[in-house]
């Protein structure tokens, strides 16, 4: 009999002691040779939490001060940082940024997406419906599905749910299994989504057309899967936050291939993907937090590389393909950029 969690709040726990464990007693080993070199830069605005930046048409990089209740814009060629505070309760957890360079942003507090105007500096306001047997409305994660929508999560609500651009209509579904937190979400190129599970050790699709959530169980019952990257061959990869493992479901026969990752208590959070189909992720638990790459075609991790500031948590990341970097923010008050290796 498979054993999921009785509850988020049990999860939520679990995560905290975890995490506090981690921070109180792990050190990264700093390798010699780090594969990617990054910069980081103090974002002016202390204390706010800023994350998940995303790069916009103009090169610019949208985030959101998740503690700060705004959405930020950092311009990488002059150094230049903007503040634009969001409406009281938004609480955002995330934004992205359409080809007509509008940001989106995911109301967390107050169950809301918010579509920003650059030019105007006026949101337009979409509210999350109120749906039957789903209690908290808290957008979480978005992905853009190629179609003019976007999906989301909504983790407590348990909840996955999509957002068209044009009218702002949307639809949302419970996923089955109670308090499965619906954590990161990414589309495929079908226009559906694969999303991971954070309150149990599954991944999940969700159909494009009927927004149907099934469910797949990861090999190992305690696994806690976080965020989830897509490569080319079709693979959907996960991080296992908990007992840290980085992982692959191969949806086209059904079978896995767990790697364990190399740090003690590791603890991957934050990953992405690059357009040679590497794997990259951030062990949260080493202080510094260290970002790992991982090269499917050899089966082998590549040299780590610390975050400069310490990072303390990076909790997403985003890959850039034109300058071959990942952009990302840090619980440290900073945004960082890191150039891959070729």
């Amino acid at each position: 009999m498979n054993h999921l969690v009785s509850s988020s709040a049990a999860v939520a726990l679990l995560l905290t002691l975890a995490t506090h464990a981690w921070f109180t007693g792990a050190q990264a080993q700093v390798p010699s040779k780090p594969a990617a070199d990054i910069q980081e830069w103090q974002v002016p605005w202390p204390d706010t939490r800023p994350r998940d930046p995303y790069l916009a048409p103009d090169g610019r990089i949208w985030f959101v001060g998740q503690v700060g209740n705004y959405l930020g814009v950092f311009d990488p060629d002059t150094g230049s940082f903007e503040r634009h505070d969001l409406p009281a309760g938004t609480k955002p957890h995330t934004v992205v940024v359409d080809q007509e360079g509008f940001p989106w942003i995911a109301g967390n507090g107050n169950g809301t997406i918010l579509r920003f105007d650059p030019g105007t500096g006026d949101y337009t306001t979409h509210e999350v419906p109120e749906v039957a047997g789903i209690e908290k409305r808290d957008p979480h994660t978005f992905s853009f599905d190629g179609s003019g929508g976007i999906w989301f999560t909504m983790q407590r609500g348990n909840a996955i749910g999509r957002v068209d651009m044009d009218s702002g209509e949307m639809r949302v579904v419970p996923v089955p299994t109670s308090g499965a937190l619906p954590y990161g979400i990414l589309s495929t190129e079908s226009g559906g989504a694969w999303a991971v599970l954070l309150g149990t050790n599954r991944i999940a699709s969700v159909d494009p057309g009927t927004l149907e959530v099934t469910e797949i169980e990861l090999p190992r019952e305690q696994a806690r899967p976080r965020r989830i990257g897509l490569t080319g061959d079709g693979r959907v990869w996960y991080g296992d936050f908990t007992q840290g493992y980085i992982g692959a479901y191969d949806p086209a026969d059904g079978t896995f291939e767990e790697w364990k990752t190399p740090s003690d208590r590791s603890g991957p959070y934050a990953m992405a993907t690059d357009d040679q189909g590497r794997v990259w992720f951030v062990e949260t638990g080493p202080q510094p937090n260290l970002l790992q790459g991982f090269d499917p075609s050899t089966g082998e991790f590549l040299p780590a590389t610390p975050i400069p500031s310490g990072g303390m948590t990076v909790r997403h990341m985003v890959f850039d393909p034109a300058s071959n970097s990942l952009w990302f923010g840090t619980d440290t008050n900073r945004l960082g950029r890191a150039v891959l290796p070729e």
